[in-house]
């Protein structure tokens, strides 16, 4: 442990962002003076002498400054202790014939361990002395880990000979991990959404305007991710992700519209011109559209605590792409379109694709239109069917993200010993290495030596490190280790909870609970407190998902009481403070004094030998030396005896409190939790004063929904707001923001359908989607009012008839763009809904929501939208008519 306290920890302290870096395990040097009573009484000698002594006789002094040779000298007396022989020859006072009395004489004095609140282990293979890295707030992990790395590499070779130094947890793996997901995500959907303008357009120079667009785009998004300090991980890596599918839809949505112009210009205009005129038709309302993704985000920018700092990485990025999809759609776009779409273009007619899709969608819309209010009627009784899924969806506050990395968090009874905890934790670390899929095993009991580890001796935290999957044995997953894993550590007196490294420190800083649910019982009495917990945990065990359910035991501490009798003390002339100091020193062995040696400082401890203070009644034979000259022992002025008390006492709100720790396993959290207080309300009895608080993972997942009650309706206002600035029509914007509560029918079934639950995650999923509604709603609404007004422009608007022909042809003779479209964002989110890597189960939650929400309204929007669209203008013909 020296070589870690006095070597290793300064050196690595050393590496930028490093906070500190706390020692665990092994045993910290000692020199002990063990005493022997016997002797004390002997030579007449008091244990204040022995303490004084030492004290005084561990110190250098400094004489200021003499001068010789006209040189000055400072003086030092040199005083201090180098090791045990230095100690023994100390002199405590001389006999009547001028003896030296010296500390050996009375004292075995030896090298030893100091007392210590926790232990680590290896692999099962005995203890270990362990360092933890501790990153400053703020800084980027990834750098911080490379630094120590390179670090231990450079103090590895000044090690002595035998030890070693060896990783046993190392973030930088899953980040890596992480990053690599999803950037191979990103350029899968690049290549998948390029695929998809080439096949639509069937003109390769023309797909280029797109292709070159989204890198564009993408660079833009890293710059501002640049200036702005984000990193890249997950979350903001995954705004990229989420977007890139609708970042093109403005430059298809040109690109084909400058098809068409050249297609209807027959070669008339200069080609510069057509492309001018196409930009302006689209141009202003595509901007719009892009805007209202963009906007109709930031909503989320909100959301507080942990949910905030998971999405507004996402949040922020997916801003900056949209922002600039948005100014790219009318500034670059419109220049690479001039550029590139030139040659031998198909017309559309004469495109296989196009003539399949009008060939699909012609007779769809002539039944529409035949028949509006039963079109309206059933898109409507299919909405009310997304009630179905929605009631059998559960609630988490987030998708566990697996870290490759599991952590073991058994409790056991408060009061176990230093030597039991090693003991059952190295039985641990021996089981959990024996598995196959298991590379490596850290254990620990109890606290390191920093202020931000609290935890006591019955409290273990082991980190297990996986191999890489493929060389798992056959149909082993994650859940299924861990539910091996637990079987084999089922031990009598230890609760098992499993969870992961960051999750569970995020867990603990946030609310203190390490499980995914906590109940805190509040209270004015320990005892009373102790009771409803115990009948709580009994009650929250028989809930379907409980995997283990552990009360803390606030009454399960052990305590050697020493109550001194005051009117006997007082017959022998003593203090209290007087026997208080012989239990401290005596009994308890006070730190009295460190050497110094080089940088090294070692604590010198004194008390009586082990075996005059092992059990009770040698510790009432502990001699008081009294005014008299003469000892009495303990049992004469005090009363020892063994109780039961609190191991430690907690309070929240100026309220004593204990918690229960509940590990959830199988099922939703919030379908969970809302069984457990429905069993707790009918089997637990809360006296007055005396309450119960659901906290952990539960109590984020109901701030943030609260939270999002506020959001979604602000981000819909967002929404109408912005089209109506666009379309100045109160009923234009309406009709666009119906796509809204019909794309819910596609995200709720797919969500049933993959076994998601809804969480902040998928929150965010539908926040997106909203703005994906609003922009393909604005797609069609810009056709079918261009078809109409062209129409009404030439004066072809008088009937019925010349109405369902303005429909035709903005919404047959148009479906390309708008297929586009879909498919481009559906395609865009598709690489997402296959991966598998690190990161992928969070970014999964965001996208399933909008590729089945896109899906749905993509039918509203071709088929319900231009019914009510029609309903609409029918009013105004008629009117115009009637006027």
């Amino acid at each position: 442990r020296g070589i870690q306290d006095w070597f290793i920890r300064y050196q690595l302290t050393k590496v930028p962002g490093v906070a500190e870096v706390a020692s665990i395990g092994g045993f910290v040097k000692q020199y002990q003076i063990n005493i022997d009573p016997n002797r004390l009484i002997g030579y007449g000698v008091s244990l204040d002498e022995v303490v004084r002594s030492v004290e005084m006789g561990n110190r250098d002094v400094g004489g200021r400054i003499i001068e010789l040779a006209e040189r000055e000298y400072m003086v030092r007396g040199l005083g201090y202790l180098k090791g045990i022989s230095d100690i023994e020859n100390l002199v405590l006072k001389t006999d009547s014939t001028g003896t030296p009395i010296r500390i050996k004489d009375i004292a075995r004095v030896e090298l030893g361990p100091d007392e210590r609140r926790g232990v680590s282990e290896l692999n099962g293979e005995g203890e270990a002395v362990g360092g933890i890295v501790v990153m400053r707030f703020g800084e980027n992990a990834l750098q911080v880990v490379k630094g120590v790395k390179e670090k231990i590499s450079e103090i590895s070779a000044g090690l002595p000979e035998g030890v070693s130094i060896r990783p046993v947890y190392d973030r930088s793996g899953l980040i890596y991990r992480a990053i690599d997901t999803l950037k191979e995500k990103l350029i899968e959907e690049s290549v998948v959404v390029s695929i998809v303008c080439i096949v639509f357009l069937l003109h390769l120079r023309s797909a280029l305007v797109a292709i070159i667009m989204l890198p564009a785009g993408i660079l833009i998004s890293f710059i501002a991710m640049r200036f702005m300090g984000i990193n890249a991980n997950i979350m903001s890596l995954g705004g990229i992700a989420i977007a890139i599918g609708a970042m093109i839809d403005g430059a298809i949505v040109m690109i084909e519209n400058a098809h068409k112009h050249i297609e209807k210009d027959g070669g008339k205009k200069e080609h510069w011109l057509i492309i001018t005129d196409a930009a302006k038709e689209v141009g202003p309302a595509l901007f719009f559209s892009l805007l209202i993704i963009t906007v109709s985000f930031m909503p989320i920018f909100t959301l507080e605590a942990q949910e905030g700092r998971l999405f507004k990485p996402l949040a922020y990025t997916k801003t900056f792409s949209m922002a600039a999809a948005a100014l790219l759609s009318i500034t670059l776009v419109p220049v690479l379109m001039g550029l590139f779409i030139k040659g031998r273009i198909i017309p559309e007619h004469k495109n296989p694709i196009s003539r399949a899709l009008i060939w699909i969608y012609r007779p769809a819309i002539d039944k529409v239109l035949k028949h509006k209010w039963l079109t309206i009627a059933l898109a409507v009784a299919a909405l009310a069917t997304s009630a179905y899924p929605l009631k059998k969806l559960g609630s988490e506050f987030m998708p566990a993200l697996d870290e490759g990395t599991i952590l073991y968090m058994p409790v056991t009874l408060p009061g176990i010993s230093p030597t039991k905890a090693a003991e059952i934790l190295q039985t641990q670390d021996r089981i959990i290495k024996n598995f196959p899929e298991v590379e490596s095993v850290f254990g620990k009991a109890g606290r390191a030596l920093s202020a931000t580890d609290p935890a006591p001796f019955e409290m273990f935290e082991t980190i297990i490190n996986l191999r890489p999957k493929d060389q798992w044995r056959p149909g082993v997953t994650s859940e299924g280790l861990i539910a091996e894993m637990d079987e084999a550590l089922n031990m009598p007196g230890v609760t098992n909870a499993w969870t992961m490294p960051i999750k569970a420190r995020i867990d603990m800083l946030s609310t203190g609970i390490r499980t995914p649910v906590g109940i805190k019982v509040f209270g004015s009495d320990l005892n009373e407190i102790e009771r409803i917990a115990l009948q709580v945990e009994g009650a929250v065990k028989g809930v379907k998902g409980a995997g283990s359910v552990y009360a803390e035991r606030v009454s399960g501490g052990y305590y050697l009481d020493i109550r001194i009798q005051r009117e006997e003390a007082a017959r022998y002339g003593l203090k209290v403070e007087d026997i208080q100091q012989v239990i401290m020193t005596a009994i308890g062995g006070e730190n009295i004094s460190t050497t110094v040696e080089g940088l090294e400082r070692y604590p010198i401890n004194v008390r009586y030998k082990r075996e005059l203070r092992d059990d009770i009644q040698k510790l009432g034979r502990v001699l008081i030396p009294t005014m008299s000259g003469s000892h009495i022992p303990l049992e004469q002025v005090a009363a020892i005896e063994i109780n039961t008390g609190p191991p430690g006492i907690r309070t929240e709100n100026a309220l004593l409190t204990t918690w229960v720790y509940v590990d959830v396993r199988g099922r939703d959290i919030g379908g969970f939790v809302k069984e457990a207080k429905e069993a707790v309300k009918n089997n637990v009895q809360f006296p007055p004063g005396y309450y119960a608080s659901w906290s952990g993972q539960y109590e984020y997942m109901e701030r943030a929904y609260e939270r999002l009650k506020v959001i979604i309706p602000l981000t819909l206002g967002i929404i109408f707001l912005l089209l109506y600035l666009n379309f100045k029509s109160i009923k234009e914007s309406l009709i666009i923001l119906l796509a809204i509560p019909f794309s819910l029918i596609g995200a709720a079934w797919l969500l049933y359908l993959l076994g998601y639950n809804l969480s902040i995650g998928v929150a965010v999923g539908f926040l997106a989607l909203a703005g994906l509604d609003a922009e393909t709603g604005i797609v069609m609404l810009i056709y079918l009012n261009n078809a109409y007004r062209d129409r009404k422009d030439a004066g072809k608007m008088k009937s019925e008839e010349d109405l369902y022909h303005a429909i035709i042809e903005g919404t047959v003779l148009r479906v390309r763009p708008k297929l586009m479209t879909v498919t481009a964002i559906i395609a865009g989110l598709l690489p997402i809904m296959w991966a598998t890597g690190t990161g992928a189960d969070v970014m999964k939650r965001i996208a399933a929501p909008m590729v089945g929400g896109m899906l749905t309204s993509a039918f509203l929007e071709l088929l319900v939208l231009p019914a009510i669209f029609a309903l609409w203008k029918i009013r105004e013909i008629n009117a115009h008519k009637t006027a």
